[in-house]
C-alpha cells in the first residue's frame, strides 16, 4: 500500500522521495515534462541519442535528491563512439540542464534515429568511455568542495553503469530504472541502505533482506510505458501489494541555463564595436549560440548599434558562461 504525504495534483515535473515503512529501503521517482521539452528545444539528436540524454537528466535529478548538498551535480560521459560528450547538470534546487555532442561521421543518418537498445547504446559510448560523477557545493562558509566518481562504462544501459558506480563509490545496493520519450523523460532509483552496525548485505536482518528483494522485483517489473505515463502511485504500488510505502511531498525540476540575451551583449561588448560591425556587414547579423543548450542570440544592424550606444552601456558588464 502506498502512502502519499501530499495534497493536490500531481506537478508534470516533479522528483519525489518513498521508503518502505520499517525497513532500510529507500527511493526516488523523477518524471519530467516542460523541463524536458524546454532542454532540448535547440537540439536536433537522432532518437537514440536524445532518449540517452534524457535518461542521463533524469539521472542526474534522481542522484541530487538523495543527496544532501548546496551546490550542482554533473553527471559527464567521455567515449570514443558516436556521443563524444555528454553532459547533465542538477542543481540542488532541482534546475536542470543537459547537452550531447553526437558525431554524424559515425555512421550513416538512420543508424542512431532508432530506439536506445543496449547493442545502440554500445555504438553511441563506444569501448573506451568513462562516466563521472562530480559533486562541487559551495558551502556555507564560501569555500565550495569537489567531490568526483569516475567509472568505466562497461555495461549495456545508462543505468546498469550508474549503479556499477554505486556498487564501486557508495557500497550501496542500488537499482535504477531510466526512461525518455519525446515528451517525457523519467526515472527511478531504489537502495538498500546500511542498517545498524552499517551493514547492507542482509546479514543483519532477513526481515530487512526480504523487503529490499521485494523491492527488487517490484523495480523489475514495471515497464517504460508504465514509468512515463502512470502516476507515481500506480508506479510505486506494481509488485508492492505486501509493503507499505510512504510516498512523501514532491519538489518541483524546471530547466535553467545560465545563457541569456545580457550574458551575450556582454561577449559582444568585449570583443568591440568595430569587431561586430564588421560581422555585421560580411554576415547582416550576428548570432551567438550558447555551447550548452544550443540556444541562438542573433543580432541585427539595429540591435548592434543600440548595444554600443553609451546610453544602453551597463554598469557591470557579464559574459556567457
Amino acid at each position: 500500500m502506498v502512502t502519499d504525504m501530499t495534497q493536490g495534483t500531481q506537478a508534470s515535473d516533479e522528483v519525489r522521495r518513498f521508503i518502505i515503512e520499517h525497513h532500510p529501503v529507500r527511493g526516488h521517482w523523477v518524471r519530467l515534462e516542460s523541463a524536458w521539452t524546454q532542454l532540448r528545444a535547440h537540439q536536433e539528436l537522432p532518437r537514440a541519442v536524445r532518449e540517452l540524454l534524457g535518461q542521463a537528466v533524469s539521472a542526474s535529478v534522481l542522484l541530487a535528491a538523495s543527496l544532501k548538498f548546496d551546490g550542482e551535480l554533473t553527471l559527464q560521459l567521455h567515449g570514443d563512439g558516436a556521443v563524444r560528450l555528454l553532459v547533465a547538470q542538477c542543481t540542488n534546487d532541482f534546475r536542470v540542464r543537459g547537452v550531447a555532442r553526437f558525431d554524424e561521421s559515425a555512421g550513416t543518418p538512420g543508424d542512431f534515429d532508432v530506439p536506445l537498445t543496449p547493442g545502440i547504446f554500445r555504438r553511441l559510448v563506444g569501448n573506451d568511455s568513462r562516466f563521472a560523477v562530480t559533486v562541487e557545493s559551495s558551502g556555507t562558509t564560501g569555500r565550495g568542495a569537489r567531490y568526483q566518481g569516475i567509472v568505466p562504462l562497461t555495461g549495456s544501459s545508462l543505468a546498469e553503469c550508474l549503479e556499477a558506480y554505486f556498487a564501486s563509490s557508495e557500497q550501496l545496493p542500488t537499482r535504477i530504472r531510466l526512461v525518455a520519450g519525446d515528451e517525457r523523460a523519467a526515472g527511478l532509483l531504489l537502495q538498500r541502505m546500511p542498517e545498524e552496525g552499517g551493514r547492507t548485505d542482509g546479514t543483519d536482518g532477513s526481515h530487512a533482506q526480504s523487503a529490499w528483494e521485494d523491492a527488487e522485483r517490484a523495480v523489475d517489473v514495471i515497464t517504460a510505458e508504465q514509468l512515463l505515463a502512470e502516476s507515481v502511485e500506480t508506479v510505486l504500488s506494481h509488485g508492492c501489494d505486501t509493503r507499505d510505502l510512504r510516498l512523501f511531498s514532491g519538489d518541483a525540476v524546471r530547466f535553467s541555463c545560465r545563457c541569456n540575451e545580457g550574458r551575450v551583449a556582454g561577449l559582444l561588448r568585449a570583443l568591440g564595436a568595430e569587431e561586430v560591425r564588421r560581422l555585421v556587414r560580411e554576415q547582416g547579423a550576428v548570432t551567438i549560440t550558447c555551447e550548452f543548450c544550443q540556444r541562438p542570440y542573433r543580432f541585427d544592424a539595429a540591435e548592434v548599434e543600440r548595444l554600443f550606444d553609451p546610453a544602453n552601456a551597463p554598469e557591470n558588464r557579464s559574459t556567457l558562461h
